[in-house]
């Protein structure tokens, strides 16, 4: 095989599906090696190597983001039944749910307003406006629930998905240390605050710690998500009045 084979074995596979859905599976599947072999160090996150292969992938190859998605979507259309899926943690921890109900809401509240409220006013100071600006109201979220928001809003849902990862990526790398730096020792609490702040990818870092710091992640991320939709809307209206 020649050199110039090389581009049009490219071209004929860059159109085939199969291989973007393949490229990604592959690539996270690399990322949670590199983060075994690192002792799951929080900077090591599969997230995040796999986002940076890909992206490297698709630079190097000169592929647009919509033929990528074409082939990827799969992994995209799983995100809702996924989502649905976060009523399995809900129910499996019912009883010690029940036993800190009042602090669960006060948090979830808490958190859900400040995501919003905090993303929206420091976008406001720095000039941004209009559907970019609208786009960060859900970025703490997950992402079949932000996307759906963002379009709800009139934002941009192809940046609200690119927010919601970068979101999640950055919970998931500082969580440990700072559940660390600031003594809280309670599974539940930790868990519960990944999973409001930083959706999916902060819940799958929580289970990498603790099988019930990971739960109560996915209760969080459950919770806020359908808080986010309901309350969301109102914010933005706020702001705008």
């Amino acid at each position: 095989m020649t050199a110039v084979d090389l581009p049009d074995i490219w071209s004929y596979l860059n159109r085939e599906p199969l291989l973007w859905l393949t490229a990604t599976l592959a690539a996270y599947l690399v990322g949670d090696q590199l983060s075994q072999r690192a002792g799951r160090n929080p900077l090591v996150n599969p997230v995040l190597v796999a986002m940076l292969l890909l992206g490297g992938l698709l630079w190097v190859t000169g592929t647009p983001y919509p033929t990528y998605f074409e082939g990827a979507q799969f992994v995209h259309f799983m995100l809702g039944p996924a989502t649905v899926a976060l009523a399995i943690p809900l129910y499996a921890n019912r009883a010690q749910i029940k036993s800190a109900l009042l602090p669960m809401i006060a948090a979830l509240v808490v958190g859900s307003v400040t995501a919003i409220v905090s993303a929206l006013w420091i976008a406001q100071a720095l000039g941004i406006d209009g559907a970019v600006w609208l786009s960060l109201a859900p970025k703490s979220t997950t992402a079949p629930v932000a996307i759906g928001i963002a379009e709800q809003l009139g934002g941009l849902p192809t940046l609200t998905a690119a927010l919601v990862i970068l979101t999640g990526i950055i919970g998931a790398v500082i969580v440990t240390p700072l559940m660390r730096l600031m003594r809280i020792r309670d599974w539940r609490a930790r868990g519960f605050a990944v999973g409001v702040a930083a959706h999916g990818i902060g819940t799958a870092r929580a289970f990498q710690v603790n099988q019930s710091a990971g739960a109560f992640a996915g209760i969080g991320m459950g919770l806020n998500a359908l808080l986010t939709a309901l309350i969301a809307p109102y914010i933005v209206s706020l702001f705008l009045y």
